[in-house]
């Protein structure tokens, strides 16, 4: 059956297919004229191509910067207001019995409400296991079709619903702020490739641009793993909508539809698995890109732009850090001009900094990974390579990432 691409992402391919395939031409014209006929001045192209990335990504760059330290500067979690008595916890799987387990197991005994909904049958100590029966039916796929089973059959008289990825240890937990979403931290713990687990210590330099997202009329993204939705704004919003990254499009829709939305970011902590493996991690970028562009569409015009300017930046980031940096720091000519040069390696000192911000983030225990510093620009491809395949080859379903367990 062949599947079926939303014009949006059939624009993104093309566009950046296109641009990829003749930066691609232009180097290997330059490289060895004699491939090349001499139609176009392929070093002007070149240089064209260059330039444009290299803006795209100083652009996306300086909306971080102004994200995260002008309108997110001063920002602090609220006092908690909503202790464990006032959660119902839902944990989703497929059929991870064992990874669950360890999950519940790390949850605070002052949980009294634990759920696992799943799509097989399995034992959980210490929860009451759902199995979304087969014949349930609705516009949501996978994970939200799950979640969405959840909310119509499960009663609920608590003032939220935390929902945890399966792996989603609960490290630290002192209570939810008073919002109709609430977002917690992230801190994904090691499980295998070390370059994967690098690329999301990279992940949480980028997304301390999170600070800001409460003062967003739309939060930016969210992330499923650890998240805690008011229940009654759970009903009037639904998850009941068909998309890749159901987490993502809720918050969106309940910015749109509630009024006065409010989302803030918790000081609770969830210690999730990074991706085992360098597949993983692309199929898990993948999916991120190209469920957040298609689910941009029923955003304003300028929220829209900007999802898709920042995708695009994030796809060609390998450029930079790659072709015009090393080029730049050999002395070769690129761009044509010193303003290129140095701007290109403001960008790369930026990855650093987004590299090195992360493993701040983690705390003192991580901090001999700042020997690590001199792969950021390897870690940047692996954290953005994804992105590229995500747009190059959207999935056509939503794909769970392996676990280690």
């Amino acid at each position: 059956m062949a599947r079926h691409v939303p014009v949006v992402m059939r624009a993104e391919r093309i566009t950046l297919a296109g641009a990829g395939g003749l930066l691609v031409a232009a180097a290997l014209a330059i490289a060895v004229p004699s491939l090349a006929p001499g139609v176009v001045d392929w070093r002007d192209v070149f240089a064209a191509l260059l330039w444009a990335t290299t803006g795209l990504f100083t652009v996306t760059a300086l909306a971080w910067v102004a994200l995260t330290y002008v309108v997110g500067t001063g920002y602090e979690s609220p006092t908690p207001e909503h202790g464990p008595d006032d959660v119902q916890v839902r944990i989703l799987t497929v059929d991870a019995e064992s990874v669950v387990q360890a999950t519940v197991d790390s949850l605070d005994g002052r949980f009294d409400d634990v759920h696992v909904v799943a799509e097989e049958a399995m034992t959980v100590d210490g929860a009451t296991v759902h199995v979304v029966p087969d014949g349930f039916e609705c516009d949501a796929v996978r994970k939200g079709r799950a979640i969405e089973w959840a909310r119509r059959a499960l009663d609920c008289e608590r003032e939220f619903v935390l929902y945890l990825d399966e792996d989603s240890h609960l490290a630290s937990f002192d209570g939810l702020p008073d919002a109709d979403v609430v977002q917690l931290r992230e801190r994904p713990r090691r499980t295998g490739s070390f370059l994967s687990y690098l690329a999301d210590v990279y992940r949480m330099g980028v997304q301390i641009e999170q600070r800001a997202f409460a003062r967003l009329s739309v939060p930016l993204f969210a992330w499923g793993g650890g998240i805690a939705v008011r229940s009654r704004v759970e009903d009037e919003v639904t998850w009941d909508r068909e998309t890749l990254v159901e987490d993502t499009a809720f918050v969106w829709a309940a910015a749109r539809q509630c009024e006065d939305f409010t989302f803030e970011l918790a000081t609770a902590v969830c210690r999730n698995e990074a991706p085992p493996s360098l597949h993983e991690i692309v199929q898990q970028r993948r999916r991120w890109a190209a469920g957040n562009v298609r689910a941009a569409t029923e955003l304003p015009a300028g929220y829209q732009a900007l999802v898709r300017v920042r995708n695009y930046a994030w796809a060609l980031s390998p450029v930079v850090t790659l072709v015009v940096v090393p080029l730049s720091l050999l002395g070769v000519a690129v761009g044509g001009s010193a303003l290129f040069g140095a701007l290109s390696l403001l960008l790369a000192l930026l990855t650093v900094f987004w590299y090195l911000r992360g493993v701040v983030y983690y705390g003192p225990d991580e901090l001999p990974w700042v020997a690590a510093a001199p792969l950021a620009p390897l870690i940047t491809v692996v954290h953005s390579l994804g992105t590229v395949v995500g747009i190059l080859d959207p999935p056509g379903e939503f794909r769970v990432t392996k676990k280690a367990g």
